[in-house]
């Protein structure tokens, strides 16, 4: 009996301190079941599991090493320091929260002040006249940085295993909420907030695990392309500042913006619709596809029809800022063709239209096409938050 209540309690402590984390980090296998539940259950049950296996083991173990063989109490002696090393291991190196950190000090500055090199991408906000911008490589490593636009709290988020950006408002019933880095599931990113302890998924804002469960935090729009892209459109715009204290991470992610990092969870597939090849994702209510960037790339520009959503795909000529905008203007439908300046021409007026969407030249100057949210991510991210997504392969 002693000894079976040895084995299961060493078990019960072992395997606690493992699935814990197992199932919210990216170990080989960890990430494609459905486990959320079982590892809320184990998180928010951590310390009464590992209190009902010590009473387990209590008697039995003092017993062993004050009766017992020298050999056996040897052979209890090194699973006692396994557990030990297997707790440290799996509580304070292999938890995200202590792998990835926020900024100590967030700094954000204009144009005359920057330090971004402005070829980088950034993931933009803009909100009743102010613009932030937000380097990829940077919030890439930090996962969120919690600012404020216009008055307005912010949480920027950012997964380079699926290689989404989020901007969400961190007001749940009323109150502003902070955020902590817990994990991933199904390979993104997955935050708790702090007064319900719920967990919520940065590629949709939705509350997966807790009380809130079901729940959505309100999602700004944004746009990704290069910080010179972002600073010809908002010349004002605040950018945020690399934090000196996270440089060697940050060197980690050179390569991000254009795929060709290293890591075989973040670097890019070249190939079309492979898992980690990157799309351009649109959604609608009860609607979403997916477009092919080496598509985009070839053509520079997709049109399409939606339901409801007639939708225009822009390039610019640096291959990376891309821009989403609804083909309807007034009413009426546009049709565009490529013009020979690198501009857009419709066919409707044939007027001139910009990489920022205004039309320049034309019956139709000074009009703007209405942006539509969308996003540059890895195809299985995509595939796997928006099931039953159509695409063009």
């Amino acid at each position: 009996m002693k000894k079976l209540l040895l084995i299961t309690g060493f078990l019960i402590l072992f395997a606690a301190e493992i699935l814990r984390v197992y199932f919210i980090m990216p170990f080989p296998g960890s990430q494609q079941a459905n486990t959320i539940n079982i590892a809320y259950f184990i998180d928010r049950n951590i310390w009464l599991i590992r209190l009902i296996a010590i009473l387990l083991i209590a008697v039995p173990l003092y017993e062993v090493f004050t009766k017992s063989k020298w050999w056996l109490k040897i052979l209890l002696g090194f699973i006692v320091i396994l557990y030990a090393g297997i707790f440290f291991l799996f509580n304070f190196k292999f938890l995200a929260e202590k792998m990835f950190y926020q900024p100590k000090h967030k700094n954000l500055v204009t144009l005359g002040n920057n330090k971004v090199d402005l070829g980088q991408l950034v993931v933009g906000v803009a909100e009743n006249g102010e613009a932030r911008a937000y380097p990829i490589e940077i919030i890439g490593y930090h996962h969120q940085v919690q600012d404020t636009i216009a008055g307005r709290p912010i949480i920027v988020t950012y997964c380079t295993v699926c290689r989404t950006g989020r901007i969400y408002s961190p007001m749940i019933n009323g109150k502003k909420e902070n955020f902590r880095l817990v994990g991933m599931d199904h390979f993104n990113a997955m935050f708790e907030d702090n007064t319900t302890k719920s967990w919520w998924m940065q590629a949709t804002g939705e509350a997966v695990a807790g009380k809130l469960k079901g729940s959505a935090l309100t999602e700004l729009p944004s746009q990704q392309m290069t910080l010179a892209a972002w600073l010809r459109k908002y010349p004002q715009s605040k950018i945020l500042q690399p934090d000196s204290v996270f440089n060697d991470h940050y060197k980690d992610l050179e390569g991000f913006d254009k795929g060709t990092i290293e890591s075989s969870l973040e670097k890019r597939d070249s190939a079309s619709w492979q898992m980690k090849s990157w799309v351009i994702g649109v959604a609608t209510t009860g609607y979403a596809k997916a477009y092919d960037w080496n598509e985009l790339v070839n053509k520079k520009m997709i049109q399409d029809s939606l339901p409801n959503l007639p939708v225009l795909i822009w390039l610019e000529q640096d291959t990376a800022s891309f821009h989403v905008w609804s083909r309807n203007i007034n009413g009426q439908v546009l049709h565009f063709i490529k013009g020979a300046n690198n501009d857009l021409l419709d066919v409707n007026t044939h007027s001139v239209w910009n990489d920022d969407g205004v039309c320049v030249q034309g019956n139709l100057t000074g009009q703007q096409l209405r942006p539509v949210q969308a996003s540059q991510e890895f195809w299985h991210s995509w595939q796997t938050f928006h099931p039953g997504t159509k695409y063009s392969p």
